[in-house]
């Protein structure tokens, strides 16, 4: 059994403070064997912002993925979002645009998507679709293999959101490499959903996570959340921890299961 912490959308410069603190507390009460996060750890890509996400990884428990997001590109700054776009990410982040985690139970890759060309999208290029290939096609059936980007795969209904570009090539080598889970963040709401749903590739559906925004004022209509995910083998349950605010803590609103068949994953009763 493997246990998840999986957060997104932190945009430190735009936080609510009364969060983080219990945020941390819940996470370190989990005890996950990993945590996730999955983009736009900053709201404008500023050097502040950037030490305060910093402080706040090095909070958390360990060892952890993380990707950045668009949010991580400079905005306002032309030089800088062409010529320098995550000079600051991995300054005071991570060097490791490509970070791989691997054990007896899970592999997970994360993808960069953020793209200087574009202020809110996202992309998937060839070389990080081979990237999948390398690194998870030689892996067992016994090992959970999880991918995670920024910008999303699927979305939820009326969404006027684009998925990540070159998706549909992206999602023929997660399939061919029977890829399990996809962990995604951007749209500040909490999502599940079936890549067979949107792709009809390989003959196999994966799991689509989505995370809302763990810290951020900006919550689109839904509170301040985060999942924990526990997969062990054939099962993966999926727990949403939505932030209470008369209580001031954070406290499951919602869980789901899932199961493993020939064809992927499925919901369970």
């Amino acid at each position: 059994m493997r246990t998840l912490v999986h957060l997104s959308d932190l945009h430190f410069g735009r936080v609510n403070q009364a969060i983080v603190r219990p945020l941390l507390e819940r996470s370190w009460a989990i005890g996950p064997h990993l945590v996730v996060i999955s983009g736009d750890l900053t709201q404008r890509a500023r050097a502040a912002e950037f030490r305060e996400a910093r402080a706040f990884l090095d909070a958390l428990p360990s060892p952890r993925i993380v990707v950045p997001g668009n949010h991580d590109v400079p905005l306002y700054n032309v030089l800088d979002r062409f010529f320098r776009p995550l000079d600051r990410y991995r300054e005071h982040i991570t060097e490791d645009l490509s970070p791989f985690h691997v054990d007896g139970e899970i592999a997970v890759l994360g993808l960069n998507t953020a793209r200087s060309l574009t202020i809110k999208g996202g992309r998937i290029n060839r070389r990080q679709i081979e990237g999948i290939q390398e690194r998870m096609c030689g892996l067992g059936p016994e090992i959970t293999k999880i991918v995670v980007t920024h910008h999303p795969f699927d979305l939820p209904e009326g969404s006027p959101h684009a998925v990540v570009g070159r998706a549909r090539q992206a999602m023929a080598a997660i399939a061919a490499c029977g890829v399990d889970v996809i962990l995604s963040g951007h749209l500040h709401l909490s999502h599940t959903g079936h890549s067979a749903e949107r792709f009809e590739v390989g003959g196999r559906s994966s799991l689509i996570i989505q995370a809302g925004t763990a810290t951020s004022t900006r919550g689109r209509g839904e509170q301040n959340a985060f999942n924990v995910i526990r997969i062990g083998g054939k099962n993966i349950d999926i727990e949403r921890h939505f932030w209470q605010p008369e209580g001031g803590l954070f406290g499951i609103a919602s869980a789901e299961h899932f199961e493993e068949t020939p064809r992927g994953w499925v919901r369970a009763a």
